[in-house]
This record gives structure tokens, C-alpha cells and sequence, in this order.
């Protein structure tokens, strides 16, 4: 049993109308033995287990935060740039980082995120032009209409008028999030034109963009702009060679200890 089976025994099965008898064979794993082996997963790998509880939406992640930032305390020490601050300011600042890390590990090319365009409303505002009219002598006589060579039009009085409205968001279509999958829908597989074309048949690639994994990532920069919200002014330089590292080894922290609470649960079930 894997990890990514754990989802399902936590939703409702939905009742088969049908004289087929269930499987009884010796192999199948019963709801007991998965409740077993989820508590000795989680006695050896609660981290991991947590985690990836926390990225289904099973369980809240305040546990698996807490346990990273447990783990992103001791490894700040390793790095001067970070240690040199004062504890009140090390901790605002690993909690924002920690925060980050667990929203760059939960992404996949099924999650959505807030529409950065509307900021999650559907819409935004836009200046248009309308034309406008007007009668600034009164509104056109009865007569005008039966009057030969006369006009309604020569009492309007026609302007264009700037004004801001409401209009549908263009990235999001109005549905107020977006997906985070990448342009090879997911995939992480492109096809290539030119090895497609010098050879005569389909030959796949890694996506440039997403690098294989068939989402886009978190920018690490929006991590170094929460910083600065905060009141940590961080260099350029500073960042790439001492926080960011620190923020990418936070997030390969939470894959690493999904992976070991995949191969604990898969040791456990065998």
C-alpha cells in the first residue's frame, strides 16, 4: 500500500447494487489491518505521514507546521546570515518561510491557487469609454419626428465619458482561481518537434518550464517580498547565498520525509 491510496480510505464508499460477493482473498487488506498500519506509520514517520495528510486535506496542517518549523529551528543554525538575527526576528522569519515551504509542497498539477489577476473576486476594474448622450436644449419636440428635413439627432449632443467597471478577469474567466499546472497539462512530458521531425515518429522531452514535475512552483521570490512586508529588508545577494537555500532545503525536507513515510507504509502492507 502506498501513500497515495491513504485518501480513499477516508471517503465514503458509495453503496454497489450488485449479487457480486466482495473479495475474500487472503491478500486484501481489511479496515482493521489499514488502521494498523497508518498508527505503526505513524509511529515511525509521523512527520511524513503528517505532511502528506496535511496536503490531501484530511487532517489540518498545524501539526506538520509546527513539526517543520521544529525542524527549520535547529537548521538555521548552519546558516550566519539567519543566526545573526535576534530570536524574536528568527522566528517571524522561519514561520513565513515555514509557511511558504508547506504551500510550494502541497502544490501538484491538480491544486488551484487564488487568481493573482482579481485577487480571488472574478472580476476587476477597468477604464472604458462609453459615449454618452446628452441634450443639453431639452429632449427633441414631437414634432421633430414627422417634420421633413428635420432630426431628433440635432438636439444630442454625443460624448465619450471615461469611467471604471466591473469587468470579467481575463486570466481566471472569472472563476476566481487558476490552475497550477503547467503548460503540458500536467504531464511533465512535451513533445519534441525537432528530434519528432529528424526521426519520423513521436519523441517525448521534459518540459522546460516545469522541468518534469507538471506543476509551476511557488516563486521564491514572493517569500523574500512576505519578508520585507514584515520588516526584514534582505539584499540580493544575501538571499540567493544564505535564505534561499535555507528555503529550498525546507521544501526538499518535506518530500524527503514524505518519501520515508511512503516506503514505511509500503514495508508495513507488503
Amino acid at each position: 500500500m502506498r501513500l497515495e491510496s491513504i485518501p480513499k480510505c477516508f471517503a465514503p464508499k458509495s453503496p454497489t447494487f450488485s449479487d457480486s460477493p466482495r473479495a475474500t482473498a487472503s491478500d486484501s487488506l481489511t479496515g482493521t489491518d489499514v488502521m494498523a498500519a497508518f498508527g505503526m506509520c505513524q509511529a515511525q514517520a509521523e512527520f511524513g505521514l503528517d505532511l502528506f495528510l496535511a496536503k490531501q486535506g484530511i487532517s489540518s496542517p498545524e501539526r506538520a507546521l509546527e513539526r517543520l518549523k521544529e525542524y527549520a529551528i535547529k537548521a538555521a543554525g548552519a546558516h550566519k546570515a539567519i543566526r545573526k538575527h535576534s530570536e524574536e526576528v528568527q522566528h517571524k522569519a522561519i514561520g513565513i518561510m515555514v509557511a511558504f515551504a508547506f504551500q510550494d509542497y502541497s502544490r501538484s498539477a491538480a491544486s488551484v491557487r487564488t487568481c493573482e489577476c482579481c485577487r480571488g473576486e472574478g472580476f476587476i476594474d477597468a477604464e472604458v469609454f462609453t459615449n454618452k448622450v446628452q441634450y443639453p436644449d431639452g429632449k427633441p419636440p414631437k414634432w421633430a419626428k414627422i417634420t421633413k428635413g428635420v432630426f431628433p439627432s440635432y438636439w444630442e449632443e454625443v460624448k465619450s465619458v471615461r469611467e471604471v467597471v466591473k469587468v470579467l478577469c481575463p486570466t481566471c474567466k472569472g472563476k476566481k482561481v487558476i490552475s497550477n499546472a503547467c503548460r503540458c497539462h500536467g504531464r511533465g512530458k512535451v513533445l519534441d518537434k525537432k528530434l519528432s521531425d529528424k526521426t519520423g515518429i513521436p519523441v517525448m522531452k521534459d518540459c522546460d518550464k516545469c522541468s518534469g514535475r507538471g506543476y509551476a512552483r511557488l516563486p521564491a521570490e514572493q517569500v523574500r517580498k512576505a519578508l520585507a512586508l514584515e520588516g526584514l529588508e534582505i539584499a540580493e545577494t544575501t538571499w540567493r547565498r544564505d535564505y534561499k537555500p535555507f528555503y529550498e532545503q525546507l521544501v526538499t525536507q518535506c518530500h524527503k520525509e514524505e518519501s520515508i513515510a511512503d516506503s514505511m507504509l509500503a514495508a508495513v502492507t507488503a
